[in-house]
């Protein structure tokens, strides 16, 4: 599967794995994924594989609390998805007389199945951008739980409808949550791409970050990571599952969510150490958020 880098640094675990597209890396309980197809940065058929063995692993290993996502290239996270791949796939069905009808569901594809997983898995997703962005790099992005992106001028968005196609891994239900469906239409229906300063006003990242995206993703990867694990994945599973569930059902998962963290190890001993002066709720191991 590809070299392993030994450590070097007692105080670093870091564990580098390379593949054709891909290469992971882990530096103490944080893992990255850096995104790399020279020379345009595209996603294929050869990402998802390498993207859902990259899962696999970290859904595997316990010592992973936080994961993030960034382009191995200067200027590129993933450009957009290679439009040669998805022309062949489409030219071959519509040769064989393929007709598809929105009542006869079409199943995942690879990407579906690598983004849903992000979404449900209980680890937090960081999507550090360092670079252009659209289509289904866009959509990669737009999977994640916690988006930076880096100064620069350089395209984010979905324009798939510039090449008489749609968003089509998740795009139009992704983006029309976060920013409404007014904006969502706008920029999806005249195929309009945004700057990064442009995102974080939409609210689609959180940080515009000036310099290299990796130090302020690593600041929060790790202020995530040294949070309880199970508390997070409570959260991301309450939030992530409100468009599945009616209002009644996700207060009463809220409750049964918040008395299992009530009654954990680590929730007795963390209030406990407030109760008793150790502990600051705004802060964490004794340094501020």
């Amino acid at each position: 599967m590809g070299r392993v880098r030994r450590p070097t640094s007692k105080n670093d675990k870091e564990r580098e794995r390379g593949m054709a597209r891909l290469t992971m890396e882990q530096q103490q309980d944080v893992a990255i994924i850096r995104f790399s197809n020279p020379p345009h940065g595209f996603m294929d058929g050869e990402t998802e594989a390498e993207l859902a063995a990259a899962l696999d692993r970290i859904e595997a290993d316990d010592s992973i609390h936080a994961v993030i996502l960034t382009g191995g290239e200067a200027d590129v996270f993933i450009r957009h998805y290679d439009v040669g791949i998805l022309y062949e796939r489409g030219r071959a069905l519509a040769d064989r007389g393929m007709v598809f009808d929105a009542a006869r569901p079409v199943p995942e594809s690879p990407i579906h199945v690598c983004l849903r997983r992000i979404v449900e898995m209980p680890k937090p997703f960081i999507a550090a951008i360092n670079g252009t962005a659209m289509g289904g790099g866009f959509e990669l992005a737009l999977a994640c739980d916690i988006r930076l992106v880096q100064e620069g001028e350089y395209d984010l968005g979905l324009p798939e409808i510039n090449l008489g196609i749609l968003p089509g891994a998740g795009g139009t239900q992704r983006l029309t949550r976060l920013i409404g469906e007014a904006k969502a239409l706008e920029l999806m229906l005249l195929g309009q791409t945004m700057r990064p300063r442009e995102a974080v006003r939409l609210g689609l990242a959180s940080f515009l970050v000036e310099g290299e995206v990796m130090d302020k993703a690593l600041e929060v990867a790790r202020r995530l990571a040294a949070r309880s694990p199970r508390a997070v994945g409570h959260i991301k599973d309450l939030v992530r599952g409100i468009p599945d569930r009616s209002p009644e059902e996700g207060f009463a998962r809220e409750r049964t969510l918040f008395c299992d963290l009530m009654v954990s190890e680590r929730g007795l001993q963390e209030m406990g150490d407030m109760v008793v002066g150790r502990r600051d709720i705004l802060r964490t191991n004794g340094e501020g958020d």
